[in-house]
């Protein structure tokens, strides 16, 4: 059955957001195996958690002891049930000073039930010990599409039988961490930590918190210590073990470390070393200090979930793991921006449940943007915007896709998507608009230290943003946060009589809410530029403005705020070369570069020919694969400019599409550029060269792959097959 409302109070009272959210119904056409999700509830609060563990490395088990000290939240109780998946137990029994008192408890492989040995009262603590084996390996993974593995705990060669590092590492998000110590697994509960890892001696430990203590054991193996004096949510906790070297750095007086594999632990600064700054930078924007004891990064073998953002320990897959050439091409610094904002949101106030995924991802994704236009310029920060809008429109279809605080899911995996990710990352870039910068930040600090170490939701988020600024913001969050969906605006223009008339229809499909967009018009006229404001809130309505001449061009939202599409009727190549000379956003250069790579007409090419200049790497790249190298008028300057960039281009993914274009016109003169290109180290222009000299010989091609040394080999052959596929 669906219903209506955000949540179920514990009294069981009920909060009714808003009649519009009957929307969701219709634009998520959920089916009968969906669920309705609903708070965590909780019975109990945790309050410490205390681990000791040791690995069977052959049986690839856990053998844990725990002490898990909990309280009511409200009702007095005399029953717990802690999450516990796959697990033998071997003795549960409640600390009574001294004494230990055996439980009895009924466990049905996921959820372990005790009966306590007493009523116990909010007001009272209590400690449960458990002593335990954990084997993950042998559960079932009820993993998703974005976290496809949900066992907790991985060995990775433990037999070391594979030409790979033996490693242990976790993963918890969503609620797997419950797959290697019992817990209450739910984002909305708090638990400071204290873990000891007994492992080899040979090996490096990592965990939440600080390293307190390393006691080396008689058997060979040592017992590292780490303790989490701050609380954080569960699916956070972290352990990682294997042989991984430590570069380290420092922030504030607080240690800042990257664990990688021994072979990349020379790049370890070269991966990581913006990292301080990015520290540095989100402190002083949030006005929250980094909150944590430290800050360590570890790149771990076969990861499947990208990275994880553990409270103070962030897990990176093996592709943030680099060489010195391997980052002439790319590196993951907006992966990197990504996890470390999550420290703030989604590790110092983390999400209330699943349903509530937009007050993790979509703050980490929006920190990303906000990093490039720190680090790069506005122009940096656009492009990344940019792209996360493109990424949304492709899960869109006519306006429709999934409301962003979703209460029905079959698998909380669904949550992690381009809705979560992208759209609210954007839906954030544009509330800060509407708010001006001074504001919006100061409501995300009041966000953060009200609810510091706790959860949060976007009604909390809204509350914030209302107390700083006085306003009230629930019209923007019903719009963005409980109801589905996007404009697609379809823009006519008319001039007559000294007026300009914008005609406007919200296009989105009829089940799609009709939208309220205030927006920016910019007119420019006679070397001039006017701004005006408008409200959308209609499905048609036209908007007038007096102006004395008619304007050569018209730049609907110049801000580029909007969470949705704008199709403008009747717009020509005319039009798109004066919004990339006049009005060059990120967004109406790529749009007008977009545009030009599928005209032919002279406006086009010389959006083209201006655009092989850009200072986006991506733009200049795009240029090139698209102009026309027929064209008799241009090709002179476009054969000096490419060859150029071919020679010259401090970015190699353009340089690459020179050295391509180049070689598709066949001119012998350019053969030397392939060879050439060959001696390069990135492995971009390398591939390059080797694919454009096939096209003056293959047989030469052949041999200059052939003559690569093997690492040289394995990097550009895969390359070289994309270059292929290309049309150039």
């Amino acid at each position: 059955m669906k219903k209506h409302f955000l949540k179920y109070t514990f009294l069981g009272l009920v909060l009714l957001i808003s009649p519009k959210i009957e929307a969701q119904n219709k634009a998520e056409k959920t089916d009968e195996l969906s669920i309705y999700r609903t708070t965590p509830l909780k019975m109990h609060d945790l309050i410490h958690t205390k681990l000791e563990v040791s690995f069977d490395y052959g049986k690839r088990y856990l053998y844990g002891k725990e002490w898990i000290t909990l309280k009511p939240h409200f009702y007095e109780t005399d029953s717990l049930k802690l999450d516990a998946k796959g697990m033998d137990f071997k003795e549960i029994a409640v600390i009574d000073g001294k004494k230990s008192i055996p439980l009895q408890y009924k466990y049905d492989n996921e959820e372990l039930s005790i009966a306590l040995n007493r009523k116990y009262k909010r007001t009272e603590k209590y400690t449960i010990y458990i002593n335990y084996t954990a084997k993950p390996a042998e559960l079932k993974s009820k993993a998703g599409e974005s976290i496809t593995n949900s066992n907790g705990l991985y060995f990775i060669n433990p037999d070391g039988k594979e030409d790979k590092p033996t490693q242990i590492w976790t993963q918890g998000e969503t609620e797997a961490s419950s797959a290697w110590f019992p817990t209450i697994d739910k984002p909305n509960q708090k638990t400071t930590s204290e873990i000891a890892m007994t492992v080899e001696a040979k090996y490096t430990t990592l965990s939440n918190g600080k390293l307190t203590s390393q006691k080396v054991n008689k058997d060979g193996t040592r017992t590292d210590t780490w303790k989490m004096e701050q609380p954080n949510a569960p699916y956070l906790f972290m352990m990682a073990v294997g042989d991984f070297k430590i570069y380290k750095d420092s922030y504030n007086g607080k240690e800042v470390s990257y664990y990688l594999e021994p072979k990349y632990a020379p790049y370890a600064k070269q991966i990581f070393y913006k990292t301080p700054d990015m520290m540095n930078f989100y402190s002083k924007m949030l006005g929250v200090e980094y909150p944590w004891a430290k800050y360590a990064q570890i790149v771990v073998k076969d990861y499947f979930g990208g990275a994880m953002e553990n409270t103070s320990a962030t897990v990176h897959g093996e592709y943030v793991q680099k060489t010195e050439r391997e980052l002439l091409d790319d590196n993951q610094e907006s992966t990197i921006a990504h996890e470390l904002f999550h420290q703030w949101f989604g590790d110092y106030v983390t999400a209330e449940s699943w349903s509530n995924l937009t007050m993790n991802e979509s703050f980490a994704t929006f920190g990303e943007v906000l990093w490039h236009g720190h680090d790069a310029g506005q122009d940096a920060e656009d492009r990344s915007r940019y792209e996360k809008l493109q990424n949304y429109l492709r899960s869109q279809k006519n306006g429709n896709s999934p409301i962003l605080a979703r209460f029905h899911y079959k698998n909380a995996d669904d949550m992690f998507d381009n809705i979560s990710y992208s759209k609210g990352s954007i839906i954030l870039y544009a509330m800060k608009n509407q708010m001006g910068d001074e504001a919006f930040f100061k409501g995300l600090n009041h966000y953060l230290t009200t609810n510091a170490y706790k959860s949060g939701e976007p009604h909390q988020l809204r509350l914030s943003m209302e107390e700083v600024t006085g306003k009230d913001w629930l019209p923007y969050f019903d719009q963005w946060y409980y109801n589905a969906g996007s404009p697609i605006l379809d823009v006519t223009y008319k001039y007559a009589n000294g007026k300009i008339i914008i005609t406007i229809i919200q296009s989105q499909d009829s089940a799609v809410q009709t939208f309220t967009l205030p927006l920016k018009v910019d007119f420019y006229a006679n070397g001039t530029k006017i701004r005006k404001d408008i409200l959308i809130n209609k499905r048609e309505q036209s908007f007038s403005f007096d102006l004395p001449s008619k304007p050569e061009f018209i730049d609907l939202d110049p801000d580029k705020i909007l969470v949705g599409e704008v199709n403008v009727d009747k717009k020509t190549p005319a039009d798109y070369l004066f919004q990339y000379k006049n009005a060059p956003s990120y967004y109406n250069r790529i749009e007008a570069i977009k545009f030009a790579s599928k005209d032919r007409s002279q406006e086009s090419q010389l959006v083209l020919l201006e655009s092989l200049k850009d200072q986006q790497e991506d733009l200049r790249a795009l240029s090139i694969k698209a102009i026309d190298l027929n064209e008799k008028q241009t090709k002179e300057t476009v054969l000096k400019t490419l060859l150029d960039i071919a020679k010259n281009d401090k970015k190699t993914i353009a340089r690459a599409a020179a050295i391509l274009k180049l070689a598709s016109t066949n001119d012998s003169s350019y053969k030397s550029l392939m060879q050439e290109s060959i001696k390069n180290q990135s492995y971009n222009v390398i591939a390059a060269g080797i694919a454009g000299l096939a096209k003056y010989s293959q047989a030469e091609a052949d041999n200059s792959l052939a003559s690569l040394d093997e690492d040289t080999k394995k990097h550009v052959t895969p390359l070289i097959k994309k270059f292929n596929s290309q049309k150039y």
